[in-house]
């Protein structure tokens, strides 16, 4: 059923998911509105809660209907937890502005992909780019790779450890837009994110070290599993970095688009890794 639904829910999200309709941060957005008081105990609370209404849906759903009602539960869990949906507008926006030259919409596109860790504010052209480039293969990260790790691992109740990263994920953007960063730090989003993270990032790194400049990107990747101060964005930029260094671009235009299509290539690799050792255990 696990890849069934990954498939389905991935040719969907390529064709038709745009906007913010099928994303679960839009649907999220009237219970973080309520929420005027920040600490790790609630993030943990409020994940908890959510995870719980996901697993009893499991529960009520498996058996009816010869599990028909349980599979749609996955698929539409699905959709609404993988996929950038409304983040893909905001990069095809920033491609249109950029080919146009119109400086304020691409620099208003950017702070719209750069808006978990930024762009440092003295930082010349080329290493704008870089940091966009960054920002995009974080958003790839976030949106594609982490949740597919997520509900990998969970086995049967794979939408549940999905809902619960997802959830998280919608927490850490809404408080990055909405609140200030004291109060982001109060909530315990990003140290929460960071131990979670720790294994997918690392597991996409040598998708990212061998697809690219493995030479280089695998010593780093090695190195990395006994790094624990650097942030998880830096430890996958740093490895997808050494990946795209052969692809180096100094266009407004360009250097987004190798970005992307390394990260979908990294993505695309990953899940046909995971439909050939799901086929294999199934004839096994």
């Amino acid at each position: 059923m696990t890849l069934f639904t990954l498939l389905l829910v991935l040719l969907w999200e390529r064709l038709f998911k745009l906007g913010e309709h099928w994303q679960i941060d839009s649907r999220l957005q009237v219970l973080f509105r309520r929420v005027r008081h920040f600490s790790m105990i609630r993030t943990l609370m409020m994940t908890a809660v959510a995870m719980l209404v996901v697993f009893l849906c499991l529960r009520a759903l498996y058996g009816l209907f010869f599990n028909v009602p349980l599979l749609v539960f996955w698929i539409l869990l699905g959709l609404l937890c993988i996929g950038a949906g409304v983040v893909r507008l905001h990069y095809h926006k920033y491609l249109l502005a950029a080919s146009h030259g119109d400086i304020n919409a691409r620099v208003a596109m950017v702070s719209e992909l750069t808006l978990i860790h930024g762009v440092p504010p003295d930082c010349n052209e080329t290493e704008f780019l870089r940091e966009l480039q960054n920002a995009l293969l974080w958003i790839n990260y976030r949106f594609y790779l982490a949740p597919l790790f997520w509900l990998i691992v969970g086995g049967p109740w794979g939408p549940v450890t999905l809902a619960g990263y997802a959830f998280l994920r919608a927490w850490q953007s809404w408080l990055a837009r909405h609140h200030t960063p004291h109060q982001r730090l109060q909530s315990g989003i990003d140290a929460i994110l960071h131990v979670l993270d720790w294994v997918p990032v690392r597991l996409a790194g040598v998708a990212y070290a061998l697809l690219g400049h493995g030479e280089k990107a695998l010593p780093a990747w090695f190195a990395s599993l006994g790094d624990i101060h650097s942030s998880q964005y830096q430890v996958l930029t740093r490895l997808a970095q050494f990946s795209l260094a052969r692809d180096v671009h100094t266009d407004n235009v360009q250097t987004p688009k190798a970005a992307v299509s390394m990260a979908k290539k990294t993505t695309f690799a990953i899940v046909v890794v995971v439909a050939l050792l799901t086929i294999y255990g199934t004839l096994v």
